[in-house]
């Protein structure tokens, strides 16, 4: 059975000729993570090769990927003979089923562990509800669903036979806040199946392993764990913060560096080939050009912030032992420290750390010693009260001028639609912000009243704008309870455009706050008062209530 975009493959036995130089090369790169112990002596160099980025070629040049789901004459291990569509094989007596950590022993880290029915069918489930973009075969969450049960038997096979072969990375480009570009790849939805697969068998494994104070893409940890962690230090007196910032991260990172850091902990050969493998996957861009990765842990899949931990696990640790007060989230650190000399000494050191040991670069242009109330950190900074003492959480002024700008986006002067369907959408993220941002202290307050009033200026902008006419514009504030005379006025007065027009006071008093409370416009100050138990005088009536749904 084909899906669309499948072509047919072969079983290739033995491996090309890239594997077999991946594994010499991985013989050599062992003893970087194995034979020096971690904080004891200076690494090593093992001269292994420096990393160039990959080569460029076009995708008519490229071998051909090995398809999953065909099974044809030529290739009869795509089949499983006597097999019932829907109904799943009996896994080996010898092999474990896997359990939720906590609640009995975990399943080993082999490819017999990942290839079990009970993984792969969560891991799909997993994928399925995460959505996402097709990879470069083109083929959706949709298409995949449709022919699951058959799928299942012929990727176990291929999985416990060692001859799965991930396909190629989709390349896509998002803009950063700061400026410039970040490279996201999106791998096949069956790569993504396969990937969320290994995931769940290695996380258990790993995630009590990890330091406490590294908070990225773990369970029960998020942002706002970081930032608490973040306040305690500042609490404790560390008043300067080493903000380092690491230089494209994820296509640094050393893959055979990477590897021999798995095969510390899992032994299974061909598990740990189906990794190297997922990391040495090709790259489509955006114009169609195939680049080879010798560098670098894709950023997308399900089992790259697993990747990226593992690597910068060695960086805790390192800063556990010389006993700094460190929080981690991905490739943000900061490590906090009670002066500004110290905190220049421990930059340069930990940045010979990271650039000889790690292999990682550290930006210098982005990277500092200061206060923490100058830096940005994960959308917040941290700042202490002169007068009693006390630590504030506060919005960085990255986002702030980040929200400025989405406000500007949502509400466009030319808004062809109704004002409803504006403040829908204004209010859809107007309450994914303020989830984000809701520890926030009382102190920003003001700055949530002023986001208030100017996101009510600007739909008063847009309506004026929709009523186009002046003569209509004044009918309208007339309608609205504005005194006649006062409108004629305020509307005929010279040629003021319309956003000085939407501060003008007859304009204010037709469409007034609660003009816009009616229609279900969400008030930060409001919300962030409620939920977050602010002493604060909140005025009763329909737009606490429309908020707060």
């Amino acid at each position: 059975m084909f899906l669309p975009g499948e072509i047919s493959r072969l079983p290739q036995s033995g491996g090309n000729r890239r594997e077999r130089k991946d594994e010499a090369v991985k013989g050599r790169e062992k003893s970087d993570g194995r034979a020096v112990p971690e904080g004891r002596r200076k690494a090593v160099p093992t001269g292994a090769q420096k990393s160039r980025g990959g080569k460029a070629t076009t995708a008519s040049q490229q071998e051909v990927q090995l398809d999953l789901f065909i099974g044809t004459a030529d290739s009869p291990k795509g089949d499983v003979a006597g097999m019932d569509r829907g109904r799943p094989r009996s896994e080996p007596s010898a092999v474990p089923k896997p359990v939720k950590q906590g609640k009995g022993p975990l399943p080993t880290m082999t490819m017999e562990a990942v290839a079990t029915w009970d993984n792969l069918r969560k891991a799909f489930e997993h994928v399925e509800a995460n959505q996402g973009a097709p990879g470069p075969d083109g083929q959706t969450i949709e298409q995949v669903r449709e022919h699951v049960w058959e799928l299942l038997p012929r990727l176990q096979a291929e999985l416990l036979g060692g001859e799965y072969r991930p396909g190629m990375i989709r390349r896509v480009w998002i803009p950063k806040s700061g400026g410039g570009h970040r490279g996201l790849g999106i791998p096949d939805v069956v790569d993504r199946w396969v990937q969320q697969a290994v995931y769940q068998v290695l996380s258990p494994y790993y995630e009590p392993t990890f330091h406490l104070s590294s908070h990225g893409f773990r369970p029960e940890r998020s942002c706002h764990t970081a930032i608490t962690e973040a306040v305690s230090y500042v609490e404790d007196g560390y008043d300067w913060v080493v903000d380092l910032d690491l230089e494209k991260f994820f296509d640094q990172v050393c893959q055979d560096r990477l590897v021999s850091r798995v095969e510390q902990k899992i032994v299974d050969r061909k598990l740990i080939q189906l990794i190297r493998r997922m990391l040495k996957a090709k790259v489509v861009l955006p114009d169609g050009v195939v680049i080879e990765t010798e560098a670098g842990v894709p950023q997308g899949g399900p089992l790259s912030p697993l990747l990226s931990n593992i690597v910068l696990d060695e960086l805790d640790w390192e800063l556990d032992r010389r006993g700094h007060h460190f929080v981690r989230y991905a490739d943000d650190c900061n490590i906090y420290v009670r002066g500004g000399r110290s905190g220049q000494r421990v930059m340069a050191s930990i940045t010979r750390f990271i650039e000889k040991r790690l292999r990682l670069k550290v930006n210098a242009s982005k990277s500092a010693v200061a206060r923490p109330e100058d830096r940005h950190f994960l959308g917040f900074r941290v700042r202490r009260k002169a007068e009693d003492g006390t630590v504030e959480v506060l919005l960085s002024k990255r986002s702030r001028d980040r929200i400025d700008q989405r406000l500007r986006e949502l509400t466009p002067r030319n808004w062809g639609r109704s004002l409803r369907d504006c403040i829908r959408q204004l209010n859809a993220y107007l309450q994914g912000w303020a989830g984000f941002f809701q520890i926030c202290s009382e102190a920003e307050l003001e700055t949530l009243r002023i986001l208030d009033a100017h996101i009510r200026r600007r739909l008063r902008a847009l309506l004026l704008k929709q009523w186009k006419r002046k003569r209509t514009r004044a009918q309208r504030l007339i309608q609205l309870g504005v005194r006649e005379k006062t409108a004629w006025k305020a509307i005929y007065r010279g040629r003021s455009r319309l956003w000085a027009l939407s501060h003008a006071s007859a304009v204010e008093r037709g469409l007034r706050n609660a003009f816009f409370a009616a229609r279900g416009l969400v008030s930060l100050a409001q919300w962030f008062s409620v939920h977050n138990g602010w002493n604060v005088n909140v005025p009763s009536g329909v737009q606490l209530r429309l908020s707060l749904g």
